[in-house]
């Protein structure tokens, strides 16, 4: 018992390597990016812009910890839903912002954008969910949680990485016949086009408070409060 504690004290007294300043790194890879921009701008405004909005995108993923698959796995593994809660205020904010653009071109009379996106709800909806559910579960991250993890350099999300790539252009390959065998006999919806504009927002948002409301509650209970 004596040796043990010895021991543990001696492991307790050693000196403590310092923290490298990381400080220096952090200015080097802002002017870095910065000059990047720079460059881009020169060639394609365009592709500059996404330069920086992506980094800028990564950077608040990355101190947030805001994840798709931690928002459905927290709740089950520790209780915890404050990312849960939080995703569910973004779907909120992004609801309002998106219907408000879409509203906007429709008044105009001009096509709404995004409408390619209204696919038909069928067995390939609930089989392909499952499929992603758990394969972003079992690589500990969802697309841009993955993308985060993999410039804090985690091996696994790297390879996760290199077979999301893969799946993607796997999948984009053979879309035409997902669509043409299991996809395109659905029917699609479109909030509007059932509740009116105005109508399908507060429907969305009822939703979503309904799912804040219950994940609230299944954190408290899940602390025993």
């Amino acid at each position: 018992m004596a040796e043990r504690t010895g021991a543990s004290s001696r492991r307790s007294s050693a000196p403590k390597k310092p923290k490298k300043n990381q400080i220096p790194y952090g200015f080097l890879t802002v002017a870095l990016i910065v000059v990047v921009g720079f460059l881009l701008y020169a060639q394609n405004p365009t592709v500059a812009f996404f330069w920086m909005i992506g980094n800028i995108f990564g950077f608040i993923l990355q101190k947030g910890r805001f994840c798709f698959t931690a928002s459905m796995r927290d709740p089950y593994l520790t209780g915890s839903t404050s990312i849960t809660r939080s995703v569910i205020i973004a779907f909120a904010i992004t609801t309002i912002g998106f219907t408000a653009i879409k509203y906007g071109y429709h008044a105009a009379g001009l096509p709404i954008p995004g409408q390619s996106y209204v696919v038909p709800i069928s067995a390939a909806t609930v089989i392909g969910a499952f499929i992603f559910g758990v394969g972003m579960v079992i690589a500990g991250g969802c697309a841009s949680g993955t993308l985060m993890r993999v410039g804090e350099g985690f091996a696994m999300n790297s390879i996760a990485f290199l077979f999301f790539i893969v799946g993607s252009l796997w999948g984009a390959h053979d879309f035409g016949f997902w669509k043409e065998k299991f996809i395109s006999s659905g029917p699609t919806v479109f909030l509007p086009d059932v509740f009116g504009w105005v109508g399908a927002v507060v429907v969305q948002l009822i939703v979503l408070l309904l799912l804040y409301i219950a994940a609230d509650k299944w954190e408290k209970k899940k602390a025993g409060h």
